[in-house]
């Protein structure tokens, strides 16, 4: 009797257990027109559009990766997501990052290809450099991201949900320029600039949803105190203009961010100055 009830006891805390793994399993959510359809990590490990990729460049851990990863474009399809529209992607930790229309859009083997990486329980990933958490459990990796308008802040990790998006401009037109300006003017193309690199951190005259770097025009504009060659360096490299314990921006090298478009969007800086809302 006092057998039978160890082993029942024994039984019912490995179900515990199994159901508390299963509640702790991470969750990739996508989302769009008010639904939500979800993908933990084990359902999509074995879904069998499941790929072993590896990318040259990796920007999360630098160097030759290789992940087990699933197409984003077959989760959008899945999802209702519309490639023709803008998405977002939004981090554990605050970060979202933006993504025009057609990035995702299927450009055949030459093209830009997005995969969702996906961290397996049992072989965890390395820990980021200076950080205490990996790139996990969700990770935005690209093949071929020089063929594309492929951001580095586009290689979103620590994802917890895709989803359908409004265009920026319409959802916070207060960091739009000033409706005279030429559409090919210098600070209306660094208006694109900023969206695709900056506000995946920072908002704008109070305009985009992440807080983890301060609005840049309120209350002041990075234009007004630092000097231009000083601005250039800190968007090249952080570090080398000033550094603390907590500092979390990235450098934009200039295969991220070309010396054209790094003026461009210190030209869009300069003109938001004027712009407070």
């Amino acid at each position: 009797m006092f057998g039978r009830l160890m082993a029942a006891l024994a039984c019912m805390f490995a179900l515990t257990l199994v159901g508390a793994s299963a509640r702790a399993e991470a969750v990739l959510s996508l989302k769009a027109d008010g639904a939500s359809r979800t993908y933990t990590v084990s359902q999509l490990l074995a879904r069998p559009d499941a790929v072993s990729v590896t990318v040259p460049a990796d920007i999360a851990y630098g160097g030759t990766a290789t992940y087990r990863a699933v197409p984003v474009l077959s989760l959008l399809k899945e999802a209702g997501i519309p490639t023709d529209a803008p998405i977002q992607i939004r981090a554990l930790d605050g970060f979202i990052a933006h993504y025009p229309p057609g990035l995702f859009s299927d450009g055949g083997p030459d093209g830009p290809r997005a995969f969702v990486a996906v961290e397996p329980h049992h072989a965890p990933w390395p820990k980021l450099k200076g950080k205490a958490a990996t790139a996990g459990p969700f990770y935005i990796v690209w093949q071929n991201p020089q063929a594309g308008r492929v951001s580095s802040e586009h290689w979103a990790y620590q994802v917890a949900s895709i989803e359908s998006a409004l265009d920026p401009l319409l959802k916070w037109p207060q960091i739009d320029v000033a409706p005279a300006l030429a559409v090919d003017a210098p600070a209306r193309r660094g208006l694109a600039v900023f969206i695709h690199n900056c506000m995946p951190c920072h908002q704008m005259n109070g305009g985009g949803e992440s807080t983890i770097g301060p609005d840049l025009n309120l209350p002041m504009n990075p234009t007004e105190y630092f000097q231009p060659a000083a601005l250039r360096q800190l968007i090249r490299d952080p570090a080398a203009v000033r550094t603390w314990p907590e500092q979390r921006m990235p450098g934009f090298d200039a295969a991220t961010i070309p010396e054209r478009d790094l003026s461009d969007l210190i030209a869009y800086l300069d003109a938001m100055r004027h712009r407070r809302k």
